[in-house]
């Protein structure tokens, strides 16, 4: 189960990106984080960048609901998005399984 904090109208929640992958998607959960593959390298915040745009996206928030709090040169970041709840997140698994 992906582990998820929501505070003050954001999910806070950790996310694990493999970039350079054949195709942006959500790769379902693992050790308790959203797992989502990329098409971007990660090179000059490129991965960061769609990573961003990609959540943004598939929850129908604009970018700047959506940050990285931690982890912005490594795999596992921690990811805060506003305005959304926590049943959205987890049917992020359901529509992309």
């Amino acid at each position: 189960m992906i582990e998820m904090l929501e505070r003050g109208g954001s999910v806070i929640l950790k996310v694990r990106v493999q970039p350079r992958a054949s195709r942006d998607e959500i790769a379902g959960e693992m050790d308790g984080a959203l797992n989502v593959r990329l098409q971007a390298p990660a090179i000059d915040g490129r991965a960061n960048e769609a990573l961003i745009v990609y959540l943004a996206a598939l929850l129908k928030r604009p970018k700047s609901a959506v940050t990285i709090l931690s982890g912005e040169r490594g795999r596992l970041k921690r990811v805060a998005i506003h305005g959304v709840s926590r049943n959205e997140i987890l049917g992020l698994l359901a529509q992309e399984a």
